[in-house]
């Protein structure tokens, strides 16, 4: 075989989901040449693998999409409250062909390692399929849920059905008429339960940490609504992107306290009715996610609505989390109600853990054997950083990424890493917290700024055009991110994804902006446009 040649590029993007598509779409017309890579056989990113039954967004249809093109918002179909994994896919592929963004792509492309040559100011990319780049801007968009966690459970080689985790669905799995076990009940344990019950022979569900879920209410849009939508567009978009989270609704400025109990229980079983679990944390109310007494009362609401539910209540004490309502909150149609089928079951794994997984099923250690024709594993990703650090990234001096990261992970905005020059990161570690478009927008805003500023650099006057964070920059703004986060009951539970606590050995700590979106868009922007703060002089 022999050797590839060194490719030259201007940009080099890695990943080719929400993230990896914004990006390019943005960079599209300043000149530039640009490569797409990404490890799977098309564009999609986590919706073209996460194609698990009823798999679907918990954000609403019409701000779940690009903002930056008016004509697409308003004629580019859809019809539900929410999308689904086929709509969503359907979605990126045409807005990526609409705007000739495909022909930049490769696909079963995987990035082994990029290497800073501080000689001659370009990155040395090597990927699977032997071919090396050489690119003066590295831009890495590989997702914030894309690295699944894989469970190291004893045995699990000998099991003679089939293991799935929920990421990567087999595309010929059909479990009607199956015996299936679910480890997990995040959002996609959730979904997969929910949707598969009704046509499995029988259906364990084995739970360690039970999570609120809410309905989603979802259900047919009117031809009225979505008239609204597009004359609205202008507004709904200028509201989202100054909003905390960038949903599409007015935050509440209402304490939870400053209504009286009958009122309280009024608006919360109206949050309840309406459906969306981000919804219900600040539509009615600004402090359900800072203050612990309104959440524990919010808590009580939803722990009573389990019970009035599950008709077992053996069932539903197995369902009662007992934590804070403080995760990124889960939302589905049926879910408790389906624990009221016959044939669905639940393990406690805090009583009776997991021994081992053997040929035909799964023991616990109270020496009982379900027995499993299908085992899912829903138990989740090695979120934020998880893929990151898993490829050998060397910026300067030969500082590895994965070791400058050993104590958690670090940025300037979360899209700029000091001693990386030439690196950025689409909604990386240390991003804003919220609705993922807009939070991918506004990071790729960001860096398509600092680029358009090294381009006008290297025109007028010459320089490499080198864009890099300070150290001094970078650890300010970890600061400001753990001031952000220091009042949000999100970061109080340790063992969520948010925090790096699902995974073991992971450094625990803030991993997302809580100051809010528009807050964040308006310190990025003012750095990168204008007044350059928190970045050495371009050289």
């Amino acid at each position: 075989m022999e050797p590839h040649h060194e490719q030259q590029v201007d940009v080099f993007i890695v990943g080719a989901g929400f993230g990896g598509i914004g990006q390019a779409y943005a960079l599209r017309n300043l000149g530039l040449s640009i490569k797409v890579i990404d490890s799977l056989p098309d564009l999609g990113g986590t919706w073209l693998t996460n194609t698990y039954p009823g798999a679907l967004s918990d954000t609403e249809s019409f701000v779940y999409r690009f903002s930056w093109d008016k004509e697409d918002l308003q004629t580019y179909p859809w019809n539900r409250r929410y999308l689904r994994q086929p709509e969503i896919l359907a979605y990126l592929r045409h807005f990526a062909e609409k705007h000739d963004i495909r022909k930049n792509m490769e696909f079963n492309a995987e990035m082994q390692s990029a290497i800073w040559d501080g000689e001659s100011h370009v990155w040395e990319i090597k990927i699977s399929t032997g071919q090396t780049f050489r690119a003066r801007y590295l831009i890495t968009a590989m997702g914030i849920l894309s690295k699944a966690n894989l469970p190291s459970i004893p045995g699990i080689s000998t099991f003679e059905g089939i293991v799935a985790h929920t990421s990567h669905w087999p595309s010929d799995l059909d479990v009607t008429n199956k015996r299936v076990g679910v480890v997990g009940c995040g959002a996609s344990g959730v979904q997969v339960i929910s949707n598969i019950a009704p046509s499995v022979a029988s259906l364990t569900a084995f739970i360690r940490h039970p999570q609120y879920t809410l309905p989603s209410n979802d259900r047919l849009i009117t031809p009225e609504y979505r008239t609204w939508a597009n004359e609205n567009y202008d507004r709904i978009w200028e509201q989202l992107k100054s909003s905390l989270i960038g949903f599409g609704y007015v935050e509440s400025n209402r304490p939870f306290f400053s209504v009286d109990p009958s009122r309280r229980q009024q608006l919360l079983e109206d949050l309840w009715n309406n459906g969306n679990g981000m919804r219900f944390m600040v539509e009615h109310f600004c402090d359900i996610t800072t203050n612990e007494k309104a959440n524990e009362v919010v808590c009580d609401f939803l722990r009573k609505k389990i019970y009035q539910i599950v008709k077992d209540p053996k069932k539903a004490r197995k369902l009662i989390p007992n934590e804070l309502f403080a995760r990124r909150p889960i939302s589905n149609d049926g879910y408790y109600e389906t624990y009221n089928q016959e044939n669905v079951s639940i393990v406690d794994l805090k009583e009776t853990p997991i021994a081992e997984i053997t040929s035909n099923g799964l023991r616990t250690e109270d020496g009982t054997v379900h027995e499993l024709d299908v085992l899912v594993l829903a138990t989740g990703f090695d979120a934020v950083e998880g893929n990151l650090v898993r490829v050998n990234i060397v910026g300067r001096r030969g500082k590895e990424l994965k070791d400058a990261w050993v104590n958690g992970p670090k940025s300037y905005l979360g899209s700029f890493a000091a001693g990386f020059p030439n690196m950025f990161m689409v909604n990386g570690p240390k991003g804003a917290f919220g609705n993922v478009v807009p939070a991918v927008e506004a990071s790729v805003e960001l860096i398509t700024h600092a680029i358009q500023r090294a381009e006008a650099s290297r025109e007028k006057y010459g320089s490499q055009g080198i864009v890099e964070a300070t150290r001094e920059a970078e650890d300010e703004w970890g600061q400001v991110c753990e001031d952000a986060a220091k009042d949000n009951l999100f970061n109080k539970l340790k063992n969520s994804w948010f925090t790096g606590g699902n995974i073991p050995g992971k450094a625990v700590g803030v991993r997302a902006y809580f100051g809010g979106l528009g807050s964040y868009r308006a310190i990025g922007t003012s750095a990168t446009k204008d007044t350059w703060k928190g970045f050495k002089p371009l050289s």
